[in-house]
């Protein structure tokens, strides 16, 4: 499988899947506000989800045990459940668990929104996992993967409201990509996520991604989930 030419076009498929359900909406004649048509109609990270799938079956994953469209519900702690990305699930036992998102506009809270997401998503999948909700195998994988549309207002620096505390200073005079940098650094560090990953592409007929820290590649995320593939397939011979 040529991943390079296949992880270029996902990317590329990212924004003109948003752009034909934003045309979708309007030949149905309902519009949402602002980006917001470009992601209500769902589907548009498929491309790239569809293309991590087949790298995982590579990695020895059955196919059968790999879901992305339907079944992606999981049980929760704090809720019921909630719909992940991709999930490997084989023999009643959670071996992963991926999230994929995105966000072309409306940085601010956008990011925010995100951010409250994957905290409060992990949190409460791996206090489900402390109550045996998934078995008794061993630690299922989280993963994180997060693109930002690379565009001036992505890439000038923000100022922070600091009217009583001083914010970290990770922050100070960072950009939303930068601050998306210690997101998905710190998820993985505090162990929330075991694999996270980062890029910024254009939104242009050719596409350039740009992956902006070396511990949030797309190869880095790819090298951890294999590690964990062949840490489970292993740990099913004997079985």
């Amino acid at each position: 499988m040529d991943i390079d030419t296949r992880y270029r076009d996902a990317v590329q498929y990212i924004w003109t899947g948003r752009l034909k359900q934003r045309e979708k909406q309007a030949e149905a004649g309902k519009i949402d506000a602002g980006s917001r048509g470009d992601v209500t109609g769902g589907g548009h990270m498929g491309a790239l989800e569809g293309l991590v799938k087949d790298i995982l079956i590579e990695f020895g994953i059955k196919e059968s045990e790999l879901f992305t469209k339907q079944n992606l519900e999981l049980p929760g702690y704090y809720r019921s459940t909630k719909k992940w990305d991709l999930l490997v699930v084989s023999r009643q036992q959670l071996v992963m668990a991926i999230e994929f998102k995105s966000i072309g506009g409306s940085y601010g809270n956008n990011l925010n929104n995100r951010t409250e997401e994957a905290l409060g998503n992990a949190t409460d999948i791996w206090v489900a996992y402390r109550e045996g909700r998934f078995g008794t195998g061993p630690r299922p994988l989280l993963g994180y993967l997060f693109l930002l549309r690379d565009e001036e207002k992505v890439l000038r620096p923000v100022a922070n409201r600091e009217p009583h505390f001083k914010v970290d200073p990770v922050f100070v005079g960072a950009s939303y990509a930068k601050r998306a940098e210690p997101l998905c650094r710190r998820l993985v560090l505090e162990r929330l996520y075991d694999a996270a990953c980062l890029l910024l592409s254009t939104n242009e007929e050719a596409t350039t991604i740009t992956e902006p820290a070396e511990d949030l590649t797309f190869q880095r995320f790819v090298a951890a989930l294999r590690g964990h593939v062949v840490t489970f397939l292993d740990s099913q011979k004997d079985k």
